[in-house]
């Protein structure tokens, strides 16, 4: 059983994450900003907790990892205001990698996307912009901490059923399933194999687990 942080706990992804780790015994916190949603968190198995991580400091955060044992970000701003992007992405997303080893939580888990790098060619006039220079940078501060740090890029996120395959060996960004992203989120915490490594995937046929080797 392990105690997992998840930020952005409403998400999509989130809440397809939390019931497969509750179901297998983890205990799920949940961080959310809006507490309308705090009944939906829960009846996904995750304990809400409401946390506005944009404006909260680092100590604040620290206290809130306190006794967990990895760290899920699965937050984001949404999209088109760029200042709250580069305010959420960027540096909330970095103040709680700096809180992680505050709080002595190790396991940090980012779910990036598949074409995130410093490189990423997007324009500066393109309304995408600022989000794809905001998790190059903090998908580059997880990277250069001490956590042990795994970045998650999925492609064009669909949904689909969940087909429990995936494909991390293309080098084109395709798409896949948020059901399948959150299959990758749950074995990534289990597997200590995937620490230290990027891993950019598509749906696929091969099994997550058997996938997710290096």
């Amino acid at each position: 059983m392990a105690r997992i942080v998840i930020f952005g706990g409403h998400g999509k992804v989130a809440l397809l994450l939390a019931p497969l780790l509750s179901a297998r015994g983890d205990e799920v916190t949940a961080v959310i900003r809006n507490p309308d949603h705090v009944d939906d968190v829960r009846a996904a198995g995750a304990h809400p907790v409401v946390f506005d991580v944009e404006h909260e400091d680092q100590a604040a955060i620290a206290a809130l990892l306190a006794g967990h044992d990895a760290v899920v970000w699965s937050a984001g701003a949404g999209g088109g205001d760029a200042a709250r992007t580069r305010a959420v992405d960027r540096d909330a997303a970095v103040r709680s990698m700096d809180a992680a080893a505050d709080a002595g939580v190790r396991r940090y888990v980012m779910v990036s996307y598949f074409g995130a790098s410093r490189d990423h060619g997007i324009p500066a006039d393109n309304p995408f912009h600022a989000y794809a220079e905001a998790k190059a940078a903090a998908d580059e501060h997880l990277r250069s901490s001490q956590l042990e740090w795994t970045v998650l890029g999925p492609s064009a996120l669909t949904f689909d059923e969940g087909t429990g395959r995936i494909d991390t060996a293309s080098s084109e960004s395709g798409q896949v399933s948020r059901a399948n992203v959150a299959q990758v989120i749950a074995q990534v915490l289990v597997d200590d194999s995937t620490a230290g490594r990027t891993i950019r995937f598509n749906d696929g046929e091969t099994p997550i687990a058997a996938a997710l080797r290096p």
